[in-house]
């Protein structure tokens, strides 16, 4: 599977969506389970390609030592709220 088949968005696409809406809207993400969320600064983290996870694990994860085939990606990490 080629990374144009694998992923949505680069940054550069992502950046030009942005660039064409109106700059004064809040951007949000998705919640745990509904809803939407703030989120944290965007950050490059190392991740791995997990596609037989369930669909609650996500289909990327956080690579670990040792792991292999991992790569970095940008991840906007949603706001998590104690009750």
């Amino acid at each position: 599977m080629s990374k144009k088949e694998l992923f949505h968005f680069t940054v550069g696409q992502l950046v030009e969506i942005l660039k064409s809406l109106p700059q004064d809207l809040p951007v949000l993400t998705s919640g745990y389970e509904s809803g939407f969320e703030n989120f944290y600064q965007p950050g490059i983290i190392k991740v791995k390609h997990e596609p037989e996870n369930e669909y609650y694990e996500g289909e990327f994860q956080v690579a670990e030592d040792g792991d292999e085939e991992t790569f970095d990606a940008v991840v906007i990490r949603r706001v998590v709220r104690d009750e």
